[in-house]
């Protein structure tokens, strides 16, 4: 079933809350205090989101300025998720698949005037590649303008690139963007929505572009607000500081069902919660160790009781709409206890007298982190801390920022992280896992994948991908690398993901996208 198709077709309904209440401390409120009134006076439309604005640079706040519709990519997305023309109108590969042409659409502006060209897309992809970001996945040798194309060299074959050039890191910025050094200063795109002001970490105002290329937006004004705790994001949507409100927690769209003023709206999404191991600590390091903290785990449990969607458990790393990387498991039968504990007895864990285990006089205790601004990650977190217990595993579970992950793996000091890892990023999932389980010969994927672990298969097979064209051998090959994955579990599964969102029901033309590429607020409109 085509992607978007699929999560339309299940829609999930509010549900009772697992809370009783949410608090909010004085200086929250007073924060709320000084925010500005409704939007609705204005009709400037007020989006909250978890995540920061960390400047004007794609490489590390694109997918903000692509979400609210300021910077557009070569490459969109059509109705079913598959790559699509954007700022280019098509493009095609030589036959030995090294050269890739990119064929712009013609009389296209940036915000500050100046017209899109072959030279100036090629200029700002160049600036994307010399930074860390999905563009490091591919082979590319140069990237040069030639009449109206964009023409990428590859040093080998690489089928997905199109894909790739969707990822909101490769947004394609004016020439007045840059300065001197290529530092990205102003974020000038070509899309219906420009940059009125900006107040990084937290506030971006942007307002309609009229000499915008495709359709007018209808709305004139959005705002956009980070606000990393849920429970202040769901007060601004109760409120009416807030007109579109993403990412609630399972209590507060208990509550906020109740809400006359609000329309709920969750899609599933190509994100899997998984959490990743250090393969190389000397408790994880032998594949049966995984294999049995996976088994302990209750994933049915976790769906319907934390997460208030018993269709999200989830026992392996791609979901349906991901098609041929899907295999189809039953997790209802992911849950093992006793052959945990079997197999952790094989590797020489022992209960002491309170019923933890131990090995050589060490007992057998792990800390993982996560962090809140995805709420269920937490509730995830206390779960497998309770379910592990039974088993005789202790589990410290660490809530701090997400860049706590990240760090962790570059110093070595992980454990187990948990997160929310989106495997559509791009149309193709090929580029996430080139960059989480690729061919680094120390064991270290990316930031958000493998840890200490390496497969030479996989990396073979990943990277017959890079080049195979054939979709039968492409289909044969993703589910070689899905099921060496689900073997092996650099990272584990829990449970599909979910975007939700509280809206006005003032606002009509709301939808969430499946790709979470764009907040769509170019497609809204005030009722009358």
């Amino acid at each position: 079933m085509p992607l978007l198709r699929r999560f339309q077709s299940h829609r999930s309904q509010p549900t009772r809350s697992l809370l009783s209440g949410s608090l909010v401390s004085g200086s929250l409120l007073l924060g709320l205090a000084l925010l500005p009134l409704s939007a609705a006076a204005d009709r400037t439309l007020s989006v909250v989101a978890p995540w920061e604005i960390t400047g004007a640079d794609p490489s590390t706040s694109g997918y903000v300025y692509a979400r609210m519709r300021v910077a557009e990519t070569l490459v969109d997305t059509d109705a079913d998720g598959q790559p699509a023309p954007g700022l280019a109108a098509s493009w095609q590969a030589s036959d030995d698949g090294l050269t890739w042409r990119f064929a712009l659409r013609e009389g296209i502006s940036f915000h500050d005037g100046s017209p899109l060209t072959a030279e100036a897309a090629a200029t700002s992809l160049q600036h994307a590649l010399a930074k860390p970001g999905i563009l490091d996945s591919a082979p590319i040798t140069a990237i040069e303008a030639e009449g109206n194309e964009v023409v990428i060299e590859l040093e080998s074959p690489f089928a997905p690139l199109p894909a790739l050039l969707a990822h909101s890191t490769t947004l394609i910025l004016a020439p007045n963007a840059f300065d001197d050094e290529g530092r990205v200063t102003q974020a000038i795109g070509t899309g219906p929505y420009r940059v009125e002001t900006v107040a990084p970490p937290q506030r971006l105002d942007v307002e309609h572009f009229d000499d915008y290329w495709g359709e007018a937006p209808a709305i004139e004004r959005a705002s956009y607000l980070a606000m990393g705790r849920g429970e202040t994001r769901a007060l601004m949507a109760e409120s009416g500081d807030a007109d579109v409100v993403f990412t609630l927690d399972p209590a507060s769209r208990a509550r906020l069902a109740r809400h006359d003023r609000l329309a709920l709206h969750a899609e599933p999404l190509p994100r899997t919660i998984v959490f990743k191991v250090n393969a190389e600590h000397p408790f994880l390091e032998d594949t049966r160790a995984r294999q049995a903290l996976s088994l302990a785990i209750d994933r049915e449990g976790i769906a319907a009781g934390l997460l208030r969607d018993p269709e999200a458990a989830a026992a392996e790393l791609f979901p349906a709409s991901l098609g041929p990387w899907h295999l189809g498991l039953d997790a209802s039968e992911a849950q093992d206890v006793e052959r945990a504990r079997e197999l952790l007895a094989e590797l020489g864990w022992e209960a002491n007298g309170s019923g933890m285990l131990e090995r050589d006089g060490k007992p057998f205790e792990l800390t993982l982190r996560t962090f809140s601004d995805r709420p269920e990650l937490p509730l995830v977190a206390t779960a497998l801390q309770d379910q592990w217990r039974e088993i005789g595993v202790a589990l410290e579970v660490d809530v701090g920022n997400a860049s706590g992950i990240p760090s962790g793996h570059h110093d070595g000091s992980l454990e187990l992280g948990l997160m929310a890892r989106n495997y559509g990023l791009v149309p193709d999932p090929l580029g996430t896992l080139l960059d989480d389980f690729g061919t680094d010969p120390e064991g270290m994927g990316g930031d958000w994948g493998a840890m200490g672990w390496r497969d030479d298969d996989l990396a073979s097979w990943l990277d017959t991908l890079r080049q195979e064209a054939n979709p039968d051998a492409r289909t044969e090959l993703a589910g070689q690398v899905a099921r060496r994955l689900n073997e092996a579990m650099p990272v584990v599964p829990v449970a599909w993901y979910q975007q939700t969102a509280a809206v006005n029901v003032e606002l009509e033309g709301f939808s969430i996208d499946p790709l979470e590429r764009s907040y769509r607020i170019d497609e809204l409109r005030w009722s009358e």
